[in-house]
């Protein structure tokens, strides 16, 4: 019993040795990537010609055609059928005109309402109103008990009552605006009037930001924010002093007669935006994929000042050219990978993750056969937690390994110990992170349909989405070793005889 004990033992030490040993070849394909070249990169990318690459900008196209030139000189194959660009179109609102009428007065924008939001134009006449309180609608309270409002306008109140307490925060919120809204929406009405205490307020912006959602599922009532100058012409005596009724519940649900006119015209400008993707072929696996992401947007400019983004997402960015290139080298020395390995670089991440949400709706090569998005957001610094730690110069964050199969954390470590040897730091993964990084990068549109993941990450610093984020502060040769991380693990997915097991159930993510 004790010899095959000491057997077994000398036979899995023996694996271990086996799987630990270095494949020459990749290291030394690895070892292609450097920090001078990262640096050259990101002095590019993140220069004060490219504005910050907001999305959409020209800076943005810069980087773009920066990206795809690089993908064409090192040997990449179009990552989009015969093109390196997945195009999507984004929409912006832009306000012509709008009127608020009570008994034949016309009131001012700004001085008396204001529009709240953008549904479509129209012009709406209704002879009477419902009033609704709070327009709360929770599991404790519903504003609308007894009333009919389909097909109505409703006029509510800003707030909530004193000793209210909502069950949700931020959009969920039952006493925010979009709360309301939402309420007044299945309740059936068609315009939501809700009664501000301070007019005049600020001039309304006339555009909204730039969308991807430019068709809806569902449209929500008009949205239109009144003084109580106006409330009162709508219910008479009733509107006099609306919110010390309130506080008093001296006032209830009621109708109120008036001819009241609601005009809102706007038009929709379009443009487009791209992700850029390059691809490497594989040999015997070539119809499953392995796909390497980072987005390559960043915030633009506030006036004069430029937000460079260097770090976020610079670093992602060209540490994507530099594996590009090295997987490229690969490919022609007859060393290429098992698997087809996507490059993709998105827009659009800082203001929803627009580009990876796009591509994980439209996608160009079939979910089920990607085994792994590797997704490289912001590696090219020392986050706040190291900053006097001893493993600040080798150290990165790891996020998602173990949300989807329980293959992706040892085959993680296994090749860090053979190649790279960071300290791997796992806190984000903690299902009680009040970050909750794990929602907050384009990988998370691929977990999301079930693609296992691991998003590599520095940690936030103090240059954080400021404009002293700037390419003299990258730690070179720490991306470049962080970068190398990723090109041995992509080595090993790309590889391997099977695709990951995707074996946590999607269910265990809610929690998190």
């Amino acid at each position: 019993m004790k010899r095959t004990t000491l057997l077994l033992i000398a036979c899995l030490s023996l694996a271990i040795v086996h799987a630990q040993k270095k494949n020459k070849t990749w290291e030394k394909i690895g070892n292609s990537i450097t920090a001078a070249d990262l640096k050259k990169h990101l002095y590019i990318v993140a220069s004060a010609e490219n504005g910050g690459r907001d999305t959409p900008s020209p800076g943005l196209e810069n980087a773009a055609n920066y990206i795809e030139e690089h993908f064409k000189s090192v040997g990449l194959k179009p990552g989009n059928g015969d093109s390196y660009r997945m195009f999507y179109p984004l929409y912006r609102d832009s306000i012509l005109s709008s009127s608020v009428k009570v008994n034949g007065n016309l009131y001012e924008l700004n001085a008396d309402y204001q529009t709240g939001n953008s549904n479509y134009s129209a012009e709406l006449p209704f002879s009477e109103a419902v009033f609704a309180g709070y327009g709360i609608v929770d599991d404790k309270m519903d504003s609308y008990k007894d009333l009919d409002v389909r097909g109505k306008a409703v006029i509510v109140l800003e707030g909530a009552p004193a000793d209210y307490k909502p069950s949700q925060s931020g959009f969920q919120n039952p006493s925010g605006t979009f709360g309301k809204l939402n309420a007044a929406s299945k309740k059936g009405a068609v315009a939501v009037l809700i009664v501000l205490k301070d007019f005049p307020r600020r001039p309304s912006v006339s555009q909204s930001n730039w969308n991807l959602n430019g068709y809806r599922a569902t449209i929500n009532p008009q949205l239109f924010y009144i003084s109580k100058n106006i409330a009162e012409s709508i219910m008479g005596e009733d509107g006099k002093g609306v919110f010390d009724k309130m506080t008093a519940s001296s006032l209830k649900g009621k109708t109120y007669k008036a001819n009241i006119d609601l005009s809102f015209r706007k038009t929709t400008l379009t443009t487009q935006v791209s992700n850029v993707m390059g691809l490497v072929e594989g040999t015997d696996k070539k119809d499953e994929y392995v796909f390497i992401t980072a987005h390559y947007d960043h915030v633009g400019r506030r006036d004069t000042l430029i937000f460079y983004g260097a770090d976020d997402d610079g670093s992602g960015t060209v540490s994507i050219l530099e594996l590009a290139e090295a997987f490229a080298k690969a490919k022609a020395e007859g060393k290429g990978p098992r698997r087809s390995i996507v490059f993709m670089t998105v827009s659009g991440e800082e203001h929803g993750l627009w580009g990876s949400a796009y591509y994980a709706n439209h996608p160009v090569y079939p979910l089920e056969k990607t085994t792994v998005d590797l997704n490289i957001d912001m590696i090219g610094r020392i986050g706040n937690d190291y900053m006097k730690d001893k493993d600040s110069t080798n150290y990165v964050y790891v996020i998602g390994d173990n949300k989807l199969s329980t293959e992706l954390t040892p085959i993680t470590e296994k090749i860090n110990s053979t190649y790279t040897k960071l300290k791997l730091d796992r806190k984000y993964n903690d299902p009680k992170d009040p970050n909750r990084f794990y929602y907050r990068s384009d990988h998370y549109n691929f977990a999301e349909k079930g693609v296992p993941i691991i998003f590599y990450f520095n940690g936030v610093h103090p240059d954080y989405h400021r404009p002293t984020d700037t390419p003299d502060k990258i730690k070179y040769d720490l991306l470049e070793r962080r970068a190398k991380l990723v090109f041995y693990t992509a080595m090993e997915m790309a590889n391997r005889e099977e695709m990951l097991k995707r074996d946590i159930p999607m269910d265990s993510q809610r929690a998190f």
